[in-house]
């Protein structure tokens, strides 16, 4: 039988699992694995050359039954339905497995950041916040960054909301700029979020993490500031890429210097370590693989090939179930996406419910608030996995959608 690399029908899958081990009847499980609300958007953009070119956007809700949804909006040429919906689908259960009083959302607009200038950037911006505007709002959906977007992104969307609707809005979207509402700690949140749990793996499997080596796939966001925090953890990190290609350095590479090259230049560009490619850099025998990039980098052809003792899924769904399987038959352990990538939302919440409040907090509350929140989650999904003898991506679900259903029953949906 022929992998599915569709994320729609991957996310599908992984909730059948999950939700037959649970017991749910079958209309339930019929809920969960459809989004519950789905737009899909054309609007026109003016070009800096003055010619107008129409682009397609879309936004999914996946289940609002535990509260409002929330998830990230992305720009990239390669955003489809399929994605969209899965995606919130996923952001549902990292809600659900990190107890945040949401359900999953998520958008994007098909386009390539890279071809447009900033201005462009910006219609594109104000023009799918326009398209979605009667479909979110701080009691209702919450978008936030997600890849190639960024604070500025939002901070534009949070401006045309608010214009539109006539009143101050900043609980609309999250991860903006903190003069207009961010919060400290966001944009280290994610990668800081996928460390917390990787320190408290570590140390149940007796790693100490001054001697763990590290390979990470991605030098966004997420997979550079997890590289630096990991560093200054103790580990070594020995191998980065980003979409050019990588460079792996068995001695340990310095993160610092390769931060400052990304700022202007791939990390392909530099010379001072062996090439790699990414789909080597995968393969790589280290202690701690960082999948940081896209979906469906992990599959059933590469899986045996992997050594890592530990992959920790910075990235959303880059791991198929069948390369699940595999990983689980050779004792490597995954801490999934929607609990390894999961500090995002969880600091978007404390944003969120700082604009509520017109009250914010210090980074180091932040973090705090954050490390504890992690690092309990990561306890409950450890000790489930250990009851049902499931892996960890498994009894994150079940974790996750109990709260779901329990609230749709709550509610009397079902």
């Amino acid at each position: 039988m022929q992998e599915t690399l569709n994320p729609y029908e991957i996310a599908q899958q992984q909730v059948d699992t999950a939700a037959k081990l649970l017991n749910l009847p079958e209309h339930i499980i019929h809920i969960l694995k459809n989004p519950k609300r789905v737009l899909s958007v054309s609007f026109s953009v003016k070009m800096d050359d003055g010619s107008v070119r129409v682009f397609q956007g879309y936004r999914s809700q996946h289940n609002d039954a535990v509260g409002p949804t929330k998830g990230g909006i992305r720009f990239h040429p390669e955003v489809s339905l399929d994605e969209v919906k899965a995606l919130s689908m996923w952001m549902s259960f990292k809600c659900g497995v990190v107890g945040l009083p949401y359900g999953g959302g998520k958008g994007g607009v098909i386009c390539n950041p890279r071809e447009h200038s900033k201005a462009e950037l910006e219609r594109i911006s104000r023009g799918f916040m326009e398209a979605i505007a009667d479909f979110v709002g701080p009691d209702k959906d919450i978008p936030a960054p997600d890849v190639y977007t960024n604070a500025q992104t939002m901070g534009w969307m949070m401006d045309t909301y608010s214009r539109m609707k006539g009143v101050y809005s900043p609980g609309v979207i999250t991860g903006k700029p903190l003069i207009i509402g961010g919060s400290k700690g966001r944009n280290e949140a994610t990668a800081q979020g996928c460390v917390y749990t990787i320190l408290a793996a570590l140390e149940d499997m007796g790693i100490p993490a001054n001697t763990a080596t590290v390979a990470i796939q991605g030098f966004g966001n997420a997979g550079r500031i997890a590289a630096r925090l990991l560093a200054e953890a103790g580990c070594k990190v020995v191998a980065v890429s980003d979409s050019k290609g990588g460079v792996y350095q068995p001695q340990g590479l310095d993160v610092a210097v390769l931060e400052q090259l990304k700022d202007n230049a791939s990390i392909a560009d530099y010379s001072g370590a062996q090439h790699i490619s990414n789909e080597a850099l995968l393969e790589l025998d280290v202690d701690i693989l960082v999948p940081a990039a896209l979906e469906n980098v992990i599959t059933s052809s590469n899986a045996k090939r992997i050594k890592a003792k530990l992959v920790a899924e910075a990235a959303n769904g880059p791991t198929t179930p069948e390369a699940d399987r595999v990983l689980s038959e050779k004792g490597i352990i995954v801490i999934p996406d929607v609990l390894a990538n999961a500090g995002g939302v969880t600091v978007s919440y404390f944003e969120w419910v700082q604009n509520l409040q017109h009250f914010y907090w210090s980074e180091e509350e932040v973090l705090e608030k954050l490390q504890g929140n992690m690092i309990q989650s990561y306890q409950s999904v450890r000790d489930l996995a250990k009851q049902f003898k499931v892996d960890l991506r498994t009894a994150a679900y079940m974790i996750a959608i109990k709260r779901i259903a329990s609230a749709m029953e709550a509610r009397g949906w079902v």
